[in-house]
């Protein structure tokens, strides 16, 4: 037997309601009519119980029930379940970690309660702020920045897909503690007579201090790349709401298949990288500053499950598949690019060339010195333009999600240590 999926109906007409992203209201298809969010979860409150219960029973039947066992079979998957639409009676088979969408064949939006009992239920959601015609608009600003992009990729480009999706989330409380030995040094060089002087000081720099982190997130659906989703961050905590199934509705929704345990170590290595910047860059007033050794601790706090919004994009060109995620609240889009290469290199050949006789007949510079800034000009040239079709990276600091009480610098302690001095004959033409 297929568990229970609910559909939330309008009470006035009875057809189909969703979550609106401008509304921020549950909105009805046909008569128009919308609802908060609190109308409804209490108009659903009984029916979502009752689902909830059969989900229970369901699962408790033995494993010889005849139809489930040809539903695995056929499709030879781990943790393959299979819902029963109440709209059309329609049965969808999808994995475990299955939570909402629509119904492929009568197109009511669903949710699968039993997904959000007990534990699995998500603390808070970031309800969708902006629609998939927003979505398409950024994508369209992201192509016409790019001076590389193939125009055969804007022309030939047509989207597979665009959905929204809630994606699950665990977000980490923490407090870091740094302890960090540095060697500074403060330099100083004068002319004396046919002589460049260059004065050193060198310092031995003691920093401590702490840093308190509140909802670092880190996706927790393998399905998910990680790098794009920490490429769409932050996301604002403002709007983190109750958790609550009717905000995804309408939209596509995935339950967690990662731990939180397994999931801490991405944002407690965030925190860590954060608290070694904020003791680095408290050392200040020096030329250089190098690092003799770094001990940092953090402590995980309270681990939150939260869902939050993400329009996905995607596409395929020349053989390849182009993936584009949005921030569903903030619309920040990233998604790498193709890159016209032959146009790179001549542009690279371009500024080559224009480097390497603008010094030569203007500057009036040796051939070595041209050929080295030449090539040193077009490098940094070609890096820029090849960077600017990739958005997506790997994020390292949390930057974004310390507290109020931000950084404090428990202990600094700056101690003199030698004074050096070197001396350099000026080199003066014949």
């Amino acid at each position: 037997m297929a568990d229970q999926i609910t559909n939330y109906k309008c009470p006035a007409c009875s057809g189909p309601l969703h979550f609106a992203a401008k509304s921020g209201k549950m909105e009805c298809e046909f008569c128009g009519s919308s609802y908060s969010v609190e109308e409804i979860e209490a108009t659903y409150a009984e029916a979502d119980a009752k689902a909830a219960q059969a989900k229970a029973e369901a699962d408790n039947k033995p494993a010889s029930d005849n139809e489930w066992e040809v539903s695995e079979e056929r499709w030879n998957g781990e943790g393959m379940k299979s819902y029963s639409c109440p709209s059309c009676g329609a049965t969808l088979v999808c994995d475990d970690t299955f939570a909402a969408s629509s119904c492929p064949y009568c197109g009511n939006p669903t949710v699968v309660p039993g997904q959000f009992t007990d534990m699995l239920k998500p603390d808070f959601v970031i309800p969708f702020k902006l629609e998939k015609d927003d979505a398409l608009e950024a994508l369209k600003k992201h192509y016409g920045k790019k001076y590389l992009l193939p125009q055969a990729f804007k022309n030939a480009n047509h989207l597979d897909e665009v959905k929204g999706v809630y994606v699950p989330f665990w977000l980490y409380d923490g407090k870091a503690y740094g302890d960090c030995v540095y060697e500074a040094e403060k330099s100083q060089t004068k002319r004396q007579g046919d002589e460049e002087i260059t004065t050193k000081e060198i310092y031995h720099v003691e920093r401590k201090g702490t840093l308190e982190f509140s909802k670092i997130p880190a996706d927790a659906s393998t399905k998910m790349d990680d790098n794009l989703m920490e490429s769409i961050e932050p996301y604002k905590y403002e709007d983190l709401k109750p958790f609550s199934k009717a905000y995804l509705t309408g939209y596509m929704a995935d339950k967690y298949d990662v731990e939180a345990k397994d999931d801490a170590p991405r944002a407690l290595k965030r925190a860590r990288e954060s608290t070694k910047n904020a003791l680095y860059t408290d050392v200040k007033g020096y030329t250089s500053v190098t690092t003799k050794t770094e001990n940092i601790k953090v402590d995980q706090g309270k681990a939150y499950y939260a869902m939050l919004p993400v329009w996905l994009l995607t596409t395929r060109w020349n053989g390849n598949n182009y993936t584009f995620a949005m921030n569903g609240q903030t619309g920040k889009l990233v998604g790498d690019l193709p890159t016209n290469k032959p146009k790179m290199w001549l542009t690279i050949a371009a500024v080559f060339t224009a480097v390497m006789l603008g010094a030569m007949l203007i500057a009036d510079w040796a051939v070595g010195g041209c050929l080295v800034a030449a090539i040193v000009t077009a490098g940094i040239v070609g890096v820029i333009l090849y960077n600017s079709t990739k958005s997506v990276a790997h994020v390292t600091a949390a930057n974004n999600y310390i507290t109020e009480n931000g950084v404090n610098i428990t202990h600094r302690k700056d101690t003199f240590l030698r004074k050096e001095e070197s001396r350099q004959k000026i080199k003066t033409g014949n």
